[in-house]
């Protein structure tokens, strides 16, 4: 899913993207504190990369991350000493104990990619909420949505560093494949290497029901954190 070496580039690019994680983060609060009924502070955040949405959601919360990616978990780790990190699948993932908060944000839901996988991870993930808890999940692009054949570009331009990322959106079905290619620039010459992700394109209806299957109710904010939507599910305290 991940190269190894993409880990070490993955915060560069998408801040030469814009991304304002201290922004979502304020957003996803406030988002949360209307629904969650638990009087506890722990949050999970699930997917959680190389931990900079953590980074500011640890001053509302006592928070851990578990994520698939041992090179991101790295960085995470390196980044925010004396927070949990646990490396697992969000399918499967088991930490034995529960949380108010549980969020899996920047479309990385998506990576499940079939239906069955989409349910799993909800459920796991809702096993690991406290009652009155609030499970968020921000989605990955639905069907219709990314087109076939689209092609991106991002540059990230620093003094000693230069790194280029392509890409190619292909689409089959209900999956959309990204094909990267990176070629990194330093004094010591220049490398490339090439990814690809797979990530399912899901329909609203099937993010509603897999969390009504485990027992939430839901609301969809449109607008989100980051312009995506957002679902969050929220049971009885």
């Amino acid at each position: 899913m991940f190269h190894e070496q993409f880990a070490q580039y993955y915060d560069k690019i998408y801040l030469a993207q814009g991304k304002d994680y201290e922004k979502e983060v304020c957003r996803l609060h406030r988002l949360v504190q209307q629904y969650k009924r638990s009087p506890g502070h722990r949050l999970l955040d699930v997917g959680c990369g190389t931990g900079e949405h953590l980074r500011y959601l640890r001053y509302f919360y006592h928070v851990e991350g578990v994520d698939i990616s041992t090179e991101m978990l790295a960085i995470a780790r390196e980044k925010l000493p004396g927070v949990p990190f646990h490396q697992g699948d969000m399918r499967t993932f088991d930490l034995g104990t529960k949380f108010d908060v549980v969020t899996c944000l920047f479309g990385t839901i998506g990576y499940v990619e079939t239906l069955d996988g989409l349910q799993q991870a909800v459920e796991n993930m809702g096993r690991h909420l406290t009652p009155g808890g609030v499970l968020v999940i921000e989605p990955w692009l639905g069907p219709g949505a990314v087109q076939d054949g689209r092609t991106h570009v991002v540059v990230v331009n620093e003094p000693d560093e230069k790194v280029v990322r392509i890409g190619v959106t292909r689409v089959q079905g209900n999956i959309s494949e990204i094909q990267f290619h990176f070629a990194v620039a330093t004094r010591e010459g220049i490398q490339t290497f090439e990814e690809r992700h797979r990530l399912g394109l899901f329909k609203p209806e099937a993010y509603v029901a897999a969390f009504r299957k485990c027992g939430l109710e839901v609301y969809f904010d449109e607008q989100g954190i980051s312009g995506r939507g957002i679902y969050i599910g929220y049971g009885p305290a």
